[in-house]
């Protein structure tokens, strides 16, 4: 029965080309990553930027959403009531 060093003796990797390879892969994840930060960075400033420039908030924009949404609810309902009431 064959044991590993007798079974991978034959198999010999170029130390210095496998180091160079690694010492890139290194270097191109760690550039990727500073890459990435990069694009984060300036998107959130233009998004900041944009969301400054605009003349009415976001949350008077949600607010107004908000109002409408209760209105058009209760006109619903109302109209539903009146559909459906009862003539007792």
């Amino acid at each position: 029965m064959a044991t590993n060093e007798n079974y991978l003796s034959g198999f010999r990797v170029n130390r210095s080309l496998l180091a160079g390879g690694a010492v890139l892969t290194g270097v191109g994840a760690v550039l990727g990553a500073a890459g990435a930060a990069m694009v984060c960075a300036a998107l959130a400033t233009a998004g900041r930027d944009w969301m400054r420039s605009r003349e009415i908030p976001p949350t008077a924009l949600a607010q107004r959403a908000l109002r409408e949404a209760r209105v058009a609810s209760s006109a619903g309902w109302q109209a539903w009531r009146a559909e459906h009431s009862s003539p007792n």
